[in-house]
């Protein structure tokens, strides 16, 4: 990892912004209400009317895979959801987990085509996997209380901090450092990383991605600049941000 803040200003440096909502897309989205038909029967449901649901993908990578739709109103940013839907999402994350406790489960929201997500109606998704994928089993447990030593955030047992290490700007870390702290919390400070990104950079493409641990944690990538082939072929990425910068301004976001 190479930190470059030089590089900043370079022509093409920034990837664009989400593009803005279209009618044909407020037309034709299979995630809101009513349109329950435009997708495969569900797997979970939370609400009566519901609140939540979670149905198969319908163009699966693997061999299980779902998508938890956040909302049955047409929003666009995980930032926009209220607290008690937050909770609804984490709950149906861990029935979902707990449906199938022998699999290796990796919880993944994609916001905004630039992050790889195909409808940009607040959702994220479900892979079930053999085994630990890669980026897991070269993780260190161990070393998360010191990589969340530089406390951004807080909320009950979870804490977020900037990565000191990160692969690209205002990259982060949601987790217990203790080892207790809910996955609801986790997701509510996710929700609050989203909205400080928007206040500091406007409506940005980010991944985020949950390691089932122990102990658990929460990684969160904004897209704002491209991979490359340095990145893609040494495997050494250039993150024009150092992460004191980028603590800066989410705290004074």
């Amino acid at each position: 990892m190479v930190y470059a803040p030089g590089r900043s200003g370079r022509p093409g440096a920034w990837l664009p912004e989400v593009e803005p909502v279209t009618e044909q897309e407020l037309e034709s989205c299979p995630f809101c209400a009513g349109r329950e038909d435009r997708t495969p029967p569900q797997t979970l449901v939370l609400g009566d009317p519901w609140r939540v649901r979670v149905v198969p993908n319908l163009y699966p990578a693997f061999e299980r895979q779902e998508v938890v739709i956040h909302t049955p109103e047409h929003i666009r940013s995980f930032a926009e959801l209220d607290d008690d839907q937050i909770e609804l999402v984490a709950e149906a994350w861990e029935q979902r987990r707990a449906s199938e406790p022998d699999g290796e489960l990796l919880e993944i929201v994609n916001e905004g085509r630039l992050a790889g997500a195909s409808l940009p109606h607040t959702h994220s998704q479900l892979v079930w996997m053999q085994g630990p994928p890669p980026a897991v089993t070269a993780e260190h447990p161990g070393q998360l209380p010191e990589l969340l030593a530089d406390e951004l955030l807080r909320r009950g047992g979870v804490v977020a901090a900037v990565h000191p290490f990160g692969a690209g700007p205002y990259e982060c870390l949601i987790g217990p450092p203790d080892g207790e702290g809910s996955l609801a919390d986790g997701l509510l400070l996710l929700r609050e990383l989203v909205r400080r990104l928007q206040a500091a950079e406007g409506a940005r493409p980010w991944n985020a991605w949950r390691h089932a641990g122990p102990p658990w944690h929460i990684h969160f990538a904004p897209r704002l600049t491209a991979l490359a082939a340095v990145e893609l072929g040494a495997g050494i990425y250039i993150n024009v941000m150092p992460p004191e910068q980028a603590a800066e301004k989410l705290r004074l976001s």
